[in-house]
């Protein structure tokens, strides 16, 4: 159930910031990162994980969010930052700022994943798969890849030979394909494989 646990932590934690975010994998574009402070009094029916809900009712979801939680913060991470500190750096770094960028303090920030950024300035506990159980995690999961989605829609404006509208730069067939008759763009991740690889020939 979504809502397990959550009531226990907010015994001893009444303020709860839930963190998750959206584009580790990809080849393009940023990775955003969420940070959301829910209202207790006013449940918002449907939240889950990002990657179970169709788009329509992320973004359906997404207002919601945006209109009844109390906080939310919600930190873009651009693809030089990425190829700079690698992935992992650059989703710590966006979970640091969103957690800290917050203007309601929070008792406990709790992160979707394993790990706990180094220069948080509240505590935090990393919890494996919490975007499918804790739903200030799956809050934070929704507003994080509907923005990037909407990223990447835009960026499929721009170079529409990409299928970002699709692919929302993770390395898909067509994708590949794409990189390789057009090139590289500046919104893919040099260091990225195989990007890497392919800098090297163009």
């Amino acid at each position: 159930m979504l809502y397990r646990n959550e009531d226990i932590y907010k015994k001893e934690f009444p303020i709860i910031a839930g963190v998750d975010e959206a584009g580790r994998g990809p080849l393009a574009g940023p990775v955003i990162v969420a940070a959301v402070i829910l209202n207790e009094s006013i449940k918002i029916i449907g939240l889950n994980d990002s990657k179970k809900l169709s788009a329509q009712k992320r973004e359906f979801l997404f207002d919601q969010i945006i209109e009844i939680a109390l906080d939310y913060k919600i930190e873009i991470i651009p693809v030089e930052v990425i190829d700079e500190i690698n992935i992992l750096q650059a989703s710590l770094l966006g979970m640091e700022r969103a957690c800290n960028s917050l203007k309601i303090k929070p008792d406990l920030c709790l992160i979707d994943g394993n790990r706990i950024p180094k220069n948080m300035k509240y505590k935090a506990e990393a919890i494996i798969k919490g975007d499918g159980k804790l739903a200030s995690i799956a809050a934070a999961s929704i507003l994080a890849k509907v923005t990037r989605d909407r990223i990447m829609i835009e960026l499929h404006q721009k170079y529409p030979e990409y299928n970002f509208l699709k692919n929302k730069g993770y390395p898909t067939r067509d994708h590949i394909a794409a990189i390789n008759e057009f090139g590289i763009l500046d919104c893919h991740r040099k260091t990225f494989s195989p990007i890497k690889q392919l800098v090297f020939k163009f």
